[in-house]
């Protein structure tokens, strides 16, 4: 898990490794540390996007390119 500040830049969990509550823990303690949380989901990542609505974060908006400029669709996610 990378992270800027209270922003998750990076969450990777090997997927043999998937669904045993790994990144959960990981956000957990990234919660812990940090407070409310941000995150940038790619649109067409649906599980990515149901994992972080399952820990409460609320999509807020969206962006046509990332941070780098590059052509992605994103979806603006925060938690509470």
């Amino acid at each position: 898990m990378g992270m800027t500040g209270a922003m998750i830049d990076a969450l990777f969990v090997a997927p043999g490794q998937h669904g045993k509550g790994i990144g959960r823990l990981l956000v957990q303690y990234a919660r812990e540390r940090e407070g409310a949380l941000t995150v940038d989901v790619n649109e067409q990542n649906e599980g990515a996007r149901a994992f972080y609505r399952r820990l409460d974060f609320q999509e807020l908006g969206r962006s046509e390119r990332d941070g780098s400029g590059r052509s992605f669709l994103l979806i603006h996610m925060k938690t509470a």
